[in-house]
């Protein structure tokens, strides 16, 4: 049996190290919102043949004073272009000047934008609130070692050690790449939220069993039990779980790298956070109260 209590310190070194580097490069770096949040437009073409150079677009659209426009290419023969909220006429002129087939145009204006930024905020404060109240509510019959209210706050602890990694990645890539925060980005976090509380709720739910049961002769061993007897589990899921996500990653196109980016580190942190986080700070809690 794999003793997982033992070199906890070294787990909580590390992913304390993960979380400041990620909140320094949030703080100095920030993170880039795309046009869901800032409002703009977006046009994905595609051409038959060679695409031209990304200076040969700027060139043929300066003409129609678009202000700055960010052209990122996409496949083969493809160009993304993001640019200001602009009317029809405007648009259907970028699409004679540089002749290319659209597969996709979007215009989101500044007040939808700001409403959206504002939802995001509410979505993600309320979907932590839930999972907290259901954890508490989970484990109400739990009382001793550890109440139900400490099995939610540690819960939540993981929540931010498994969001801020991706979100420090994500202030690193809009700084050096232009990685942009967008919709799809953010419904990629809150699944991660979902599913590293699926994983931490497996392990919380087998350490109240065995608690019941009355296996183990301390709560340290009760939870090493509880972690030993989950990790197959753990693992198996969330291996099936990435390889969708890798193909996704690598096949799926631009729209979908980055949503499947977001899920493949989150699902990362969120499984180490359930084996080697969550419980483990549960068992030093408990020791740090039992001295004082």
């Amino acid at each position: 049996m794999i003793d997982f209590l033992k070199h906890r310190k070294i787990y909580f070194s590390f992913s304390a190290i993960l979380i400041v580097a990620s909140i320094v490069c949030l703080v100095i770096f920030g993170l880039k919102p795309g046009i869901d949040f800032t409002g703009g437009s977006i046009l994905e073409v595609e051409y038959k043949e060679a695409r031209p150079s990304i200076a040969d677009i700027k060139t043929q659209l300066e003409e129609l004073d678009l202000g700055p426009v960010q052209i990122q290419p996409t496949g083969e023969r493809g160009l993304i272009l993001k640019l200001k909220d602009i009317p029809e006429d405007t648009h259907q002129q970028i699409l004679q000047k540089i002749q290319g087939e659209e597969k996709r145009f979007e215009s989101i204006g500044p007040v939808i934008g700001r409403e959206l930024k504002q939802k995001t905020k509410i979505l993600i404060i309320l979907s932590l609130l839930l999972i907290i109240s259901y954890i508490a509510f989970a484990f109400r019959r739990v009382s001793r070692p550890c109440r139900s209210w400490q099995y939610g706050l540690v819960s939540l602890l993981a929540l931010f050690h498994d969001i801020l990694i991706p979100l420090g990645v994500f202030a690193v890539l809009g700084k050096f790449y232009g990685v942009e925060i967008s919709i799809p980005l953010i419904i990629g976090l809150l699944t991660v939220l979902g599913y590293s509380i699926n994983n931490t709720v497996v392990v919380f739910d087998r350490i109240r069993e065995n608690l019941i049961r009355g296996t183990g002769d301390s709560f340290e061993e009760t939870v090493n039990q509880s972690l030993n007897q989950t990790l197959t589990r753990s693992i198996n899921t969330s291996l099936t779980t990435l390889f969708a996500l890798f193909a996704i990653f690598f096949l799926g196109g631009e729209t979908l790298r980055y949503f499947s980016l977001a899920l493949i580190m989150g699902i990362l942190a969120g499984t180490y956070s359930s084996i080697f986080l969550t419980s483990p700070v549960l068992v030093t809690y408990l020791k740090w109260r039992r001295r004082i």
